[in-house]
């Protein structure tokens, strides 16, 4: 576990920065010529992909089950839906790629609603860790997220995520390792929640 420790502030780092890759492949889908542009960056990934040594798959049902409970994800679910899933090894470190799309009740009425999309990066942590969430806070959080939060005592910190874990001395001790400021001062995670979970670093 001080491996994990020592290591998260890098590794966090390398998934905010991989993780724009991603946005290579996310476009608006509005218009004909935006369409044109997604279908080729999707086009591209899959290409990289073969030249990589990646797996992809456009879409794929279940395997992104196990994240139920964690976001963006339902609280729980059966054969999830993953769009371009992508599998691999990144600088030695197996990740996955991939989109998911989602109705959100705040996205409003029923004619109206459009699907939600996250492109969520997973990296694998080098070694276990306790589970650890921290969230932005946002308007669901404060009227159906009723979990306790931890309170780190660093009043911008506090003010700006939301952490939640089942172990307040291991999230602690990870935090004080410089993921702390980098978390407050990286423009990227002002967007996204970052997640360690059985082993995986995800955003």
């Amino acid at each position: 576990m001080e491996k994990l420790v020592h290591a998260l502030p890098a590794v966090v780092m390398f998934i905010l920065v991989a993780g724009m890759f991603t946005l290579v492949f996310t476009v608006s889908s509005r218009g004909r010529r935006k369409d044109r542009q997604t279908g080729q960056g999707y086009a591209q990934l899959a290409r990289d992909a073969a030249q990589r040594g990646w797996t992809y798959e456009a879409h794929t049902r279940g395997r992104i089950d196990g994240y139920s409970g964690l976001r963006p994800f339902p609280a729980s679910g059966l054969n999830l839906t993953a769009c371009h899933y992508t599998t691999g090894l990144f600088r030695g470190r197996a990740f996955k790629h991939f989109e998911y799309r989602f109705m959100s009740p705040m996205s409003g009425t029923d004619a109206n609603r459009q699907p939600q999309l996250r492109s969520v990066f997973i990296v694998e942590a080098p070694g276990p860790g306790a589970f650890m969430q921290i969230l932005r806070p946002n308007m669901l959080d404060r009227l159906f997220d009723r979990r306790e939060r931890t309170l780190l005592g660093e009043p911008a910190f506090d003010k700006s995520f939301r952490v939640i874990t089942d172990d307040e001395a291991f999230t602690r001790n990870a935090l004080r390792h410089g993921l702390m400021p980098y978390l407050l001062t990286e423009p990227l995670a002002d967007k996204t929640s970052l997640q360690l979970h059985d082993g995986e670093l995800f955003t």
